[in-house]
């Protein structure tokens, strides 16, 4: 039986590229000679670190603009609220998403559930198995989804016929 995979995954590379470009960035700018701005980095989270409210809104700008011109889809990234780190020093926390939660993988299912088409969807894991006896109707299923807001990155993965 024909099947795709639904995933919400990061090209951790293009991710890493867009961080050491933000960095060189920062690096060459005027108004960052001299101070302590820094982005940490850890293919699960990366936290900037400033001075300021206005040096970490505009690295967080960086960020996502070098970012979104490497192809990475910015909504799979949750940035928290700044907080104070220790000796005149701010930080912000960020988390990347990688795969999709279980109550998000339930809100897909329903969607291609009610969307009448005859397909069947399973939960496995952090990844969503859709099948049907017609790649056609998958390929209308993959257009419905793409089409729905949800919220996270999604990608399908694993065409099989």
């Amino acid at each position: 039986m024909p099947s795709f995979d639904i995933v919400s995954e990061l090209d951790i590379q293009e991710v890493d590229n867009a961080v050491n470009q933000a960095k060189k960035e920062i690096g060459g700018r005027y108004d960052f000679k001299g101070s302590k701005a820094a982005i940490d980095w850890d293919r699960n989270a990366m936290t900037i670190h400033a001075e300021d409210d206005y040096k970490l809104g505009a690295m967080k700008d960086i960020l996502l603009k070098r970012l979104h011109s490497r192809g990475v889809d910015i909504r799979a990234l949750t940035f928290s609220e700044a907080e104070p780190e220790g000796g005149q020093m701010w930080k912000i926390p960020v988390k990347l998403v990688q795969g999709i939660e279980k109550e998000k993988a339930k809100e897909i299912v329903k969607l291609i559930k009610d969307s009448n088409l005859k397909v069947q969807a399973q939960i496995q894991d952090d990844r969503i198995r859709v099948t049907s006896k017609s790649i056609d109707t998958l390929q209308e299923c993959i257009a419905m989804v793409k089409g729905s807001k949800l919220g996270i990155p999604v990608q399908f993965t694993n065409m099989r016929s």
